[in-house]
């Protein structure tokens, strides 16, 4: 009700000023919601110090080699790239490190690093999918887990999935639709038996046409290998030479009926570690997701150092690689992970 001088009664006046106190007091708690979230995410990451500009040389010239996505990995017969993640104690990624924290070895010779990169680059990303009939109890949170993963990406990665049981078969090629993979992921069954290494070898096969320098492959899996074609040293002298990086994430049971199960999780760990990727086992499903969002950050929180080696033979023989952290005074032990070595150029 309104007087004749415009004003509102009394009761009206109060009824109003009530809504406006629970609009305030409702903005107050979703924005207090949004700040828990973001403590959440960056509360995954170390920074030390503020990140460097991302390409940094001895002569402060840009290399165009470095960042064309057409390119390999081995940018030219001298340059060798070796991606790096450094975490700490709590198993949380330590970004901001600098050049100067970082030694290379090559075939235990001493290194100068040329370039140095802790951008997060687009990257060309595999997924290799586990639909084996082992898989049953636990296809729903592994689908969940990829979608997860491949939240992570930025716009302009490219991505594409395998799927393997008795054999692997490819059910997406690259696209950038995260919406795609999930659609397709759907309607597969699982049964069969496990032919994984075929299915590392058609992923890193498909990387052949890979848009980015930068790579990776994610495999999702219960078991050992019990059905492929190609034996576990043959896909570990494969991955050695294919300039990709491997995550896996192994999903187990608290027994294994075979023997190849039983020898699972070695399998996954031999190979990821070659790629300075890592294995990781999840017993409970439903941890899935969170490791999978894990994996993406890591893989988006690298550092990349390049030199040229002072024994550049072109021998074909494989080469070892050992990065050493000299971290800042003050951090406690850090742990660092690098791809183990590359084959050199052939004449």
């Amino acid at each position: 009700m309104v007087d004749m001088t415009g004003s509102r009664s009394p009761r009206k006046y109060a009824i109003a000023l009530r809504i406006r106190i629970l609009r305030e007091l409702l903005r107050l708690f979703f924005l207090l919601i949004s700040t828990f979230a973001t403590a959440q995410v960056t509360d995954t990451q170390v920074h030390v110090a503020p990140r460097q500009q991302p390409f940094v040389r001895t002569d402060n010239k840009p290399d165009s080699s470095l960042t064309s996505p057409s390119k390999p990995l081995k940018v030219d017969v001298d340059l060798v790239l070796v991606p790096v993640t450094v975490s700490d104690p709590m198993n949380r990624l330590v970004t901001g490190l600098a050049k100067e924290h970082f030694r290379v070895y090559d075939n235990n010779e001493p290194q100068l690093v040329l370039h140095f990169s802790s951008e997060d680059a687009p990257v060309s990303l595999g997924v290799i999918f586990d639909m084996s009939g082992s898989m049953v109890s636990k296809i729903e949170r592994a689908r969940e887990a990829v979608v997860e993963f491949l939240n992570t990406a930025n716009p302009e990665d490219e991505f594409f999935v395998i799927t393997f049981a008795d054999k692997p078969q490819e059910i997406s090629d690259f696209t950038s639709s995260v919406e795609d993979i999930a659609g397709r992921l759907i309607y597969t069954v699982p049964k069969g038996r496990t032919a994984l290494l075929d299915a590392v070898y058609l992923g890193i096969s498909k990387m052949r046409g890979a848009k980015y320098a930068k790579k990776a492959l994610l495999i999702v899996s219960d078991g050992g290998d019990n059905n492929s074609r190609y034996t576990d040293r043959e896909i570990k002298s494969v991955v050695e030479e294919a300039d990709t990086m491997i995550y896996a994430i192994g999903v187990y049971d608290h027994y294994f009926a075979t023997e190849e199960e039983r020898l699972g999780p070695i399998l996954l760990d031999e190979i990821t570690s070659l790629t300075g990727g890592r294995a990781f086992t999840v017993d409970n499903p439903n941890d899935l997701s969170d490791i999978a969002l894990k994996i993406g950050l890591e893989l988006r929180n690298q550092y990349v150092l390049g030199y040229r080696p002072t024994q550049a033979l072109r021998n074909g023989k494989w080469h070892k690689i050992k990065v050493r952290l000299s971290p800042p005074k003050g951090l406690p032990h850090l742990q660092l992970n690098a791809k183990k070595g590359y084959y050199a150029p052939a004449e």
